[in-house]
């Protein structure tokens, strides 16, 4: 799962949102360094409804009408699935990095 999907379910986990709250949410939570656009954001969430990870209820707030999303029980499941995998994904990063800096102390002064 790519972390823009991750970050995606981690939001919606929270609570439900609309399209737009989904993406201010990811900005935050991030601190800025995923910002998905209208454009991405909302065919991810149509795949997420079609897939039966979230549903999606029609809401009229000023006259304007909006889709909120909320995560599924199978939508839950996926994003602990994701955690897991990415935390495995973590781990491994991190002992490449501590092996790369045993071979190399000199590489411990960049970033990788």
């Amino acid at each position: 799962m790519s972390l823009s999907k991750f970050f995606v379910l981690r939001v919606l986990h929270q609570r439900p949102m609309h399209g737009y709250e989904v993406v201010q949410a990811v900005e935050r939570t991030t601190g800025g360094c995923c910002s998905p656009t209208e454009g991405t954001i909302y065919p991810m969430l149509n795949d997420f409804e079609a897939n039966g990870l979230l549903t999606a209820q029609l809401e009229t707030v000023q006259g304007r009408e909006r889709k909120v999303y909320t995560l599924t029980g199978r939508g839950r499941e996926a994003f602990r699935v994701a955690v897991q995998a990415w935390l495995q994904a973590t781990d491994c990063i991190l002992a490449s990095r501590a092996a790369s800096e045993a071979a190399d102390p000199d590489a411990r002064d960049g970033c990788c």
